[in-house]
């Protein structure tokens, strides 16, 4: 008989293995909450503080913004490639991600616009400048996008770059500004984890075991999702031979779904805890809210980015922030800084279904958007809208 785990275990499980189930106080350890998560997504998009920032900073409240690119670009102990999106991963994932390098290349080489755009550059002449001059932005070349601009136009350099980077043939060296610079492998990752040489068969092993390690229990699409970096085929085909046990998994709507977990999943159980009651203001980007999937199973939480929906389609709002309390998502919230007046304006909030705002769950805000304020520099708190919130 397989093990059935309640949605409020599930839920616990997953939000301690997210790290959003202990109060995120203490020294700050950036790497170690990558390690932990086993990657952070980047984005460009600042509206309070850009993704990568805002999910370390969700974790503990003592980061802050400069330590990411010190661990990228003095450190050198996380490295930046292709999950689902750019992403930064611990550097010890690196002998196990050229999987990922194969499959982006494989992928790529089958694309007609990327055969189109290397017909224009010598790949060779990028990687001999950068060899000769050194670390070297998208700025550095000057090739122009030709025929109409549309929104994912890029100019054939600048698709040669992307070639390169999503091959493992240039790597990132640092960012300055969240622009890129690239360098050579051998200038960046350690030759210790770069000459090292791992079959595809242990590297698929690896990704998949990590993957549902994080995940506590998982579809064998959760697992694909997780990294972006293994194809349904391969997951499939691990599953068969893995060291896993059949669970059952309840969800938001109390239905049973099969899934898989780990041979330690009892133990895993009997160790859990509930989270902290605090109330966060999670990035849309952030790791438990990117698989909707698994969000709408697990909470009963529908949540879509609507930066890409015109803006009167929209149900909520460009960039809206999830609100979690202890393992609820009680609301969402609209907001935006002016960094150089120091202020955070809030213009939207919403609380979820079935949530009643107490003055207690106003305050919890109210605190958060303190520490939020602290973080950002940006302290004076703006109230455009009712502080009672339309409900969802």
């Amino acid at each position: 008989m397989s093990i059935r785990i309640s949605n409020r275990d599930a839920r616990h499980l997953w939000l301690s293995l997210q790290g959003l189930s202990d109060p995120p106080t203490g020294p700050a350890e950036p790497r170690a909450t990558i390690g932990k998560l086993g990657f952070v997504q980047l984005d460009s998009i600042q509206v309070l503080s850009r993704a990568h920032h805002h999910i370390l900073w969700s974790r503990n409240q003592n980061y802050r913004e400069p330590m990411l690119n010190t661990l990228l670009a003095e450190d050198r102990t996380v490295f930046e490639h292709f999950t689902h999106d750019a992403s930064v991963l611990p550097i010890e994932t690196y002998p196990y991600w050229r999987a990922q390098f194969d499959r982006r290349k494989s992928r790529m080489d089958q694309k007609g616009w990327f055969k189109t755009a290397l017909t224009k550059v010598d790949t060779e002449d990028i990687k001999s400048r950068i060899a000769n001059e050194g670390a070297l932005s998208t700025e550095a070349f000057d090739t122009k996008i030709e025929g109409p601009k549309e929104m994912w136009s890029r100019p054939p350099h600048k698709q040669a770059l992307d070639y390169l980077w999503y091959a493992g043939e240039l790597a990132t060296c640092h960012r300055h500004n969240f622009k890129k610079f690239y360098n050579l492998p051998e200038r960046v990752i350690p030759d210790t984890l770069r000459d090292q040489h791992i079959n595809h068969t242990d590297q698929i092993d690896w990704l998949c075991t990590q993957a549902i390690d994080r995940l506590g229990f998982a579809t064998s699409g959760d697992i694909k999702r997780f990294w972006e970096a293994v194809d349904t085929s391969d997951v499939k085909n691990w599953m068969t031979t893995a060291n896993l046990i059949d669970v059952e998994v309840q969800t938001a709507s109390r239905q049973w779904l099969p899934m898989q977990a780990p041979a330690d999943i009892a133990q895993r159980l009997d160790q859990i805890t509930a989270p902290t009651s605090r109330l966060r203001i999670l990035n849309p980007f952030d790791p438990v809210i990117r698989d909707r999937d698994r969000l709408s199973r697990l909470f009963g939480f529908d949540y879509r980015i609507e930066i890409f929906v015109p803006a009167a389609k929209r149900q909520w709002g460009y960039y809206v922030y999830p609100l979690l309390e202890g393992d609820r998502f009680v609301g969402r919230l609209e907001a935006k800084a002016n960094r150089n007046k120091g202020e955070i304006s809030i213009t939207q909030l919403w609380s979820e279904p079935g949530i009643r705002w107490t003055d207690a769950r106003a305050k919890k805000l109210d605190a958060e958007l303190t520490r939020m304020g602290r973080f950002i520099g940006a302290p004076n708190i703006l109230w455009n809208c009712p502080r009672t919130p339309n409900t969802g």
